[in-house]
C-alpha cells in the first residue's frame, strides 16, 4: 500500500493513446476500412465509429485496473483465474503472428523506392524493427517516440490530401455513412467488415497492452513500477504492482487521475483515431472507387498514389512507414503479453523480464520473416485472418474485464452503470457478429 500520486499536467501524460493509436493506423486506418470504402462505398463508416467507440470503452476499462494497481490487467486476470495465460498466450500470437501489417508496408515501400524485391524489403524492415527494440534504452520511450513522431507528421500530410481531393459530394457520403447505422452493401464479406471493426483501434489483445504503456509512462499507482531496459538489462523485475488505501484523499485523487485519463484517451485515440481514419477512407473513396482492380489485394492503395500524381510516391512512403512503425508496435505490444503471461503462467512474478522478453521478440520476427520468405503476398489477406481471430479474443476478454472491474476491484473504484452497460452491449454486439461471421464462412 503507498499513497496514490497526485496528477501532473495532462500534457505529461501524452504518450500511452499515441501507442494506440498507432496499432490501428496500420491494420483498419490505412488498409482495412479504405479498401472497404473503395469497393463499397462510404455507407459502411457507422461500423468505424462504432468500433472507435466500442474500444474507447474497453480502453478505459483497462487502464482503470492499471491506476488502481500499478500492474498489467493480465496479473490481474492470473489472479483469478489461473488459466488464463495460456488463453492470452495463444490468442495473442494466432492473432497476430501473422506478419500481414509489416508485409503491407514493405509492398508500399517496394513501390515507393522500386527496390529489388518485396521479400527483401520485408525482411529487412523486420529486422530494423528487432534492432530498434532491442537497443533502444528504455524501450517504452523508444516506441511511444517513434509513434508520436509519424502520427503528428503523416496525420497532416493524409488530412491536405484529402481536403485537396474530395468533393461536396464525397463529404455528404461520407457523413451520411456516419449515421447509416446498420446498412452492409450487398456482397460485402462480413469477415472484411469484423475485420475492419476489430482495427478501429488496436483491437484484439493489444487493447489490453495499454496497460502496460500506463504503467511505463507513470499513470497512477504505476509511478511505482519498474520498466524493461534494452537486451542488456540485467534488472529483475516485478511483475505485481501496488495499490492504495481508500481514504478520502486517495479517492479525491483517483477521481481527478479518472477524469485526466478520460480527457486524454479521448482526444488522442478516440477523436484523432476517427479523424485518421475517415481522412484515409474518404481518399480512398474520392480517388479510387470502383476501379477495376481495387478487390485485389492492396492494390487500391496503388490505384490512389497513381491518382494522386506527383506526390503519390510521398504518399507510398508515408504510408509505408506508419504501416511498419505499427508493425514495431505490434511486435512489441505482443512480446509484452506474451512474456508477461508465460511468467505469470509459471507462477513466478519476479524475473529478469527482459530477457524473456527478447527471447519473444526475436521468435515472432523469425516466424513473420519465414511467412514472408514462404511466399505470402497478400497481405491483406494475412491481416483479415488475424483480425477475425481478434474479434472472438475481443469478445472473450470484454466479458473479464467486466467481471474483473466489477467484483474484483473496490466498491468506490468500480465502472458505473451507464459505462457496464456499454460495455455489456460491446460483449453482445461482438458476440452476434463473431456468430455470424463463423456462420458464413462454414
Amino acid at each position: 500500500m503507498k499513497d496514490l500520486p497526485p496528477v501532473p499536467p495532462i500534457r505529461k501524460l501524452l504518450g500511452p493513446s499515441f501507442i494506440l493509436l498507432g496499432l490501428g493506423l496500420g491494420s483498419g486506418e490505412i488498409i482495412l476500412w479504405p479498401y472497404l470504402s473503395s469497393n463499397f462505398g462510404l455507407g459502411i463508416i457507422w461500423g468505424m465509429v462504432v468500433g472507435v467507440t466500442m474500444q474507447f470503452f474497453i480502453n478505459m476499462e483497462v487502464e482503470r485496473y492499471a491506476l488502481i494497481h500499478g500492474e498489467s490487467i493480465f496479473v490481474g486476470f492470473a489472479k483469478w483465474l489461473k488459466l488464463l495465460p495460456l488463453w492470452f498466450i495463444l490468442s495473442t500470437f494466432l492473432g497476430f503472428g501473422w506478419p500481414g501489417i509489416g508485409l503491407a508496408g514493405a509492398t508500399l515501400l517496394f513501390h515507393a523506392t522500386d527496390a529489388f524485391s518485396i521479400k527483401l524489403v520485408g525482411v529487412l524492415l523486420f529486422l530494423l524493427i528487432g534492432a530498434i527494440l532491442t537497443l533502444g534504452k528504455v524501450l517504452y520511450s523508444t516506441v511511444e517516440k517513434i509513434q508520436k513522431t509519424l502520427i503528428l507528421f503523416g496525420t497532416p500530410f493524409i488530412l491536405l490530401l484529402t481536403l485537396y481531393f474530395a468533393s461536396q459530394t464525397d463529404w455528404q457520403a461520407l457523413f451520411s455513412g456516419m449515421i447509416n447505422f446498420g446498412y452492409l452493401p450487398q456482397g460485402i464479406s462480413l469477415a472484411s467488415f469484423l475485420a475492419a471493426l476489430t482495427y478501429s483501434g488496436a483491437g484484439g489483445n493489444l487493447n489490453l497492452a495499454q496497460s502496460f504503456y500506463i504503467r511505463d509512462k507513470g499513470y497512477g499507482m504505476g509511478a511505482y513500477s519498474q520498466k524493461i531496459g534494452n537486451i542488456f538489462s540485467a534488472d529483475h523485475i516485478n511483475l505485481m504492482g501496488t495499490t492504495f488505501p481508500l481514504t478520502s484523499s486517495n479517492l479525491a485523487k483517483f477521481r481527478s487521475w479518472w477524469r485526466t485519463v478520460n480527457l486524454e484517451h479521448f482526444f488522442v485515440f478516440w477523436l484523432l483515431g476517427l479523424v485518421t481514419m475517415l481522412m484515409l477512407s474518404l481518399l480512398a473513396y474520392s480517388t479510387t472507387h470502383l476501379q477495376t482492380n481495387n478487390l485485389e489485394g492492396i492494390n487500391f492503395v496503388l490505384n490512389e498514389a497513381s491518382t494522386i500524381g506527383s506526390l503519390g510516391t510521398i504518399f507510398l512512403l508515408v504510408t509505408g512507414l506508419m504501416l511498419t512503425a505499427t508493425q514495431l508496435t505490434v511486435l512489441d505490444s505482443t512480446s509484452r503479453i506474451i512474456t508477461e503471461n508465460v511468467l505469470l503462467w509459471r507462477g513466478t512474478h519476479i524475473a529478469r523480464v527482459s530477457k524473456l522478453y527478447y527471447s519473444v521478440l526475436w521468435i515472432q520476427i523469425a516466424f513473420g520473416i519465414l511467412v514472408i520468405l514462404a511466399g505470402f503476398t497478400q497481405p491483406r489477406e494475412l491481416i483479415t485472418l488475424g483480425a477475425v481471430i481478434n474479434a472472438f479474443a475481443m469478445f472473450v476478454y470484454t466479458g473479464l474485464i467486466l467481471y474483473l472491474n466489477n467484483f474484483r476491484l473496490a466498491a468506490p473504484l468500480r465502472p458505473s452503470p451507464w459505462r457496464n452497460l456499454i460495455l455489456t452491449a460491446t460483449f453482445i454486439f461482438l458476440g452476434i457478429f463473431c456468430f455470424l461471421t463463423l456462420k458464413s464462412l462454414v
